[in-house]
Order: structure tokens, then C-alpha cells, then sequence
């Protein structure tokens, strides 16, 4: 049996406070409907609109043009907000 060994390191800085947010949105899809005949053909379809509520099967399906999310491209726009007071 190997033993494991966990080591926490906290540094403790009362001048700087950071935090950031992210935001994910869907935009266009990119499904190729026409790779079943060798060509590329997409629907057209700008953003991902989900067709039920959160939590439920068709929260993942689009209802502007019927794909799964994964076939959105993934935008995520992420802020980080870094605050520095002078120690007084």
C-alpha cells in the first residue's frame, strides 16, 4: 500500500482581493449535415436556444435547429477582477 501525502500551503495576504466570473455561451452550430455524402453543408443555426427547462433532456437540444449543444461552438468569457490596497 503507498502512502499519500497531502500538503496545503495558505498564504495570507490581506492587500490583494481576486476574484473572477465566467460566462459559457453556445454560438453557432457547426454540424456538418452533409459528412454522410462527403460534403460540408451547416444549417445556418447563430445560437444555441435551449428547448426545454433546466434540468430535462431537450435542455440540451437547440430548438432553432434540433442539435445537441456539443455541436454549438463553446465561447467562454471569463473576468478577473484583481484589487490591491496598500497596507496602511
Amino acid at each position: 500500500m503507498k502512502k499519500r501525502q497531502v500538503v496545503i500551503k495558505q498564504r495570507k495576504s490581506s492587500y490583494t482581493t481576486t476574484s473572477s466570473s465566467s460566462n459559457v455561451r453556445y454560438v453557432e452550430c457547426q454540424k456538418n449535415h452533409a459528412a454522410n455524402i462527403g460534403g460540408y453543408a451547416v444549417d445556418g443555426c447563430r445560437e444555441f436556444m435551449a428547448r426545454g427547462g433546466e434540468g430535462t433532456d431537450d435542455a440540451l437540444t437547440c430548438a432553432a435547429c434540433g442539435c445537441h449543444r456539443n455541436f454549438h461552438r463553446r465561447e467562454v468569457q471569463t473576468e478577473v477582477v484583481c484589487e490591491y490596497s496598500p497596507p496602511n
